[in-house]
C-alpha cells in the first residue's frame, strides 16, 4: 500500500519483463539513497543486484537532470535562472512539453492554475507589500518558444513549478523504467504513476491521504497515474498554506485526489482545483475526459 502525500519521496516497485507476473519475486534488487531531496528507495522485482545497478544509476542521473530544469531551490537550475533574469534561450524540451500542459490548465481552469504566482508567495512570506506583485500575475503574459522564454516583468515576474512538476518528473521516471524493459512499475514521488500490475497480478493498491495525512480512500490503478493536493498544507510559512490562488487567496482547506493517463495532469487538475469553489469542480474536471476526482475532503 502506498501512502500518498504532497511529502517529496521517491519509491519505486518493479518488475523485470522477463518476471511473469504470477511468480514469486525469488530475486529483487534494492537501493536507498535520496532523490528532490528526501529518503529514496527503489524495489525491482526480478532483477539481481549487478542487473539492477545501471538502472538505479540511471534513475538518479535522471532527477537530476530534470531538477537542473524545474527546481526552484537550484540556484543553476533553468528555472532559476529564468525567474532571476526573466529571460532563458533554448529552454529545454521538457520545459516547453510542462509549458504546454501549463497554458492548458490555465485556460481550462478559469485561471485557476498560474505558474507566475511566485511573486506573490515571495511576497506574504517576506512580509512585504503584495499590490506590486499582483500585478506581475497572467500566465499568458509569458512568452515561450524553442529559442527563448520570457517573463514580462523582469526582476519582478517569477515561475513556480511546483504544482506540476512533481508529477512530469515523475511520468518521465516510469517512462524511464518501462524502456528498460520493467513492464510493471509502481512510481511514487508524491504522486503516483502506476504501470501494468503487482507481480501477482493484481492491480497496484494505493491509499490516499486525506486531513492529517490519515487513509481516507484506497484506490486500485493500472495504467494509471494519481496526485493529491492539500491546500492547508503548510510548506512555505505558518500563516500561509501550499496552494495559493491568483487572487492571493488561500482556499478553505480541502484535500483532493484525482486520477488521469498522466501523473503531470493529475497533479496540475488537483492543484487547481484546490483553488476552485466546489460548484466549479464539475465544470473544470468534464473538460479533460481520462479525469476523474478519486476523494475530496
Amino acid at each position: 500500500m502506498t501512502f500518498l502525500s504532497r511529502r517529496r519521496f521517491l519509491t519505486i516497485s518493479a518488475a523485470s519483463a522477463t518476471c511473469p507476473a504470477i511468480a514469486s519475486p525469488a530475486t529483487a534488487a534494492r537501493w536507498r539513497g535520496s532523490a528532490l531531496g528526501a529518503p529514496a528507495s527503489m524495489h525491482l522485482v526480478g532483477l539481481t543486484d549487478v542487473q539492477a545497478r545501471p538502472i538505479f544509476a540511471a534513475i538518479e542521473v535522471e532527477v537530476t537532470r530534470l531538477e537542473d530544469i524545474f527546481s526552484l531551490y537550484r540556484p543553476d537550475s533553468q528555472l532559476s535562472r529564468l525567474n532571476r533574469d526573466g529571460y532563458l534561450s533554448h529552454p529545454a524540451p521538457e520545459m516547453l512539453d510542462l509549458f504546454s500542459l501549463c497554458t492548458v490548465l490555465h485556460e481550462n481552469s478559469g485561471g485557476a492554475f498560474d505558474p507566475t504566482i511566485q511573486p506573490l508567495w515571495t511576497a506574504l512570506v517576506s512580509g512585504t507589500d503584495t499590490v506590486t506583485a499582483r500585478k506581475t500575475i497572467g500566465w499568458n503574459k509569458v512568452s515561450a518558444n524553442s529559442d527563448a522564454v520570457r517573463l514580462p516583468y523582469p526582476g519582478h515576474s517569477a515561475l513556480t513549478l511546483n504544482g506540476v512538476a512533481q508529477g512530469a518528473i515523475t511520468d518521465r521516471i516510469a517512462a524511464l523504467l518501462r524502456s528498460k524493459g520493467l513492464q510493471d512499475v509502481l512510481v511514487d514521488m508524491g504522486e503516483v504513476v502506476a504501470l501494468g500490475q503487482r507481480h501477482d497480478g493484481s492491480d497496484w493498491q494505493v491509499g490516499l491521504a486525506g486531513v492529517e495525512s490519515q487513509i481516507t480512500k484506497r484506490i486500485s490503478l493500472c495504467d494509471r497515474a494519481v496526485a493529491t493536493s492539500d491546500s492547508g498544507n503548510l510548506m512555505l510559512t505558518d500563516a500561509h498554506g501550499h496552494i495559493l490562488s491568483p487572487t492571493g487567496q488561500t482556499p478553505a482547506r480541502r484535500v483532493l485526489s484525482v486520477s488521469a493517463n498522466s501523473a503531470a495532469l493529475a497533479d496540475g487538475l488537483s492543484t487547481a482545483l484546490c483553488a476552485l469553489s466546489d460548484k466549479d469542480l464539475p465544470n473544470v474536471l468534464n473538460r479533460f475526459q481520462d479525469a476523474r476526482l478519486e476523494m475530496k475532503v
